[in-house]
């Protein structure tokens, strides 16, 4: 039975609701869907070593998840003493696919905290088969670029470029031929909303970071791709974004997508399928029209 994807899930509005960055998933209202009860794996990563970064909540959560249930072990970060909850939930869902979950309490703008986040992951599964460079900083400012201070937008650089780029870095001397490195772009990169300035911009580079990085290390037998989901309802949403009543409205589809219908596209990517593909951004916007 086909189902309408205008309809699929909750659309706005949505109950008013505000959290303190980072944001958790439980007061979320509605409560995001990542998977729980609908992910259907089919072996497609049977075996695989995975590092998703953010995987507490949101999409990274619907990856971890889907990764376990593909047959991964996953190695997931969180933001210390502030996503502990999320976390162990993410733990449990993992478990209960039958696979191994470290979960690894890190700040990715911190270069010796990635630098041990790979050796972790080194210690507990010897190699990485998969990296998921997801962790994302936003922060909506209406005002615009007068009101974007230096601490928020060296957050905003070091979170989504620097992380990414030590973790690459650092990672790629432990991923086997036949690996894959997968970042999270966004909509943002091609379509930037003037509130998330300093966000869009670090996405736009993610972009041109993943084809170049790609180029660079075809001949390692390594692919490099990425996502830009449209809007997605995460806890980043109530706690960075001045209004969630009419979150997603602006998709073609009428909706913001839930985390689960993100993590697909992650698992096609990571997963033998695409071994033509590399150098690409799959687009998952929900209508919205990108080069």
């Amino acid at each position: 039975m086909t189902t309408d994807p205008t309809r699929k899930h909750p659309r706005p509005g949505f109950p008013d609701q505000e959290q303190q960055h980072p944001g958790w998933t439980g007061p979320m209202d509605p409560p995001p869907d990542h998977g729980e009860d609908s992910y259907e794996g089919s072996g497609l990563l049977l075996g695989r070593k995975t590092i998703v970064t953010g995987g507490d909540s949101g999409i990274g959560r619907a990856v971890a998840l889907a990764y376990a249930r593909e047959g991964a072990d996953v190695l997931f970060t969180y933001l210390p003493e502030q996503e502990e909850e999320d976390a162990a939930e993410t733990v449990a869902l993992i478990e209960e696919a039958g696979r191994t979950a470290v979960a690894v309490p890190c700040d990715i703008r911190a270069e010796d905290q990635c630098r041990q986040l790979v050796q972790r992951a080194i210690d507990d599964f010897g190699r990485i088969d998969v990296l998921v460079n997801n962790a994302a900083y936003q922060m909506s400012q209406p005002d615009g670029i007068r009101a974007i201070s230096t601490e928020q937008f060296d957050r905003v650089v070091r979170t989504n470029l620097y992380g990414m780029f030590w973790l690459c870095k650092m990672s790629l001397p432990h991923i086997p031929r036949g690996g894959c490195i997968i970042n999270s772009t966004s909509v943002q990169a091609y379509k930037p909303s003037p509130h998330l300035l300093d966000y869009a911009m670090t996405k736009g580079a993610i972009v041109t970071f993943t084809q170049g990085l790609a180029q660079m290390v075809v001949g390692d037998g390594i692919r490099v791709n990425a996502v830009a989901p449209g809007p997605v309802w995460t806890p980043l949403i109530p706690a960075t974004m001045p209004d969630t009543v009419e979150f997603g409205k602006q998709a073609p589809l009428g909706r913001p997508a839930q985390p689960a219908e993100m993590a697909p596209a992650y698992v096609f990517l990571a997963s033998p399928r695409a071994s033509f593909i590399t150098a690409e951004i799959l687009n998952a916007t929900g209508g919205t029209p990108l080069p």
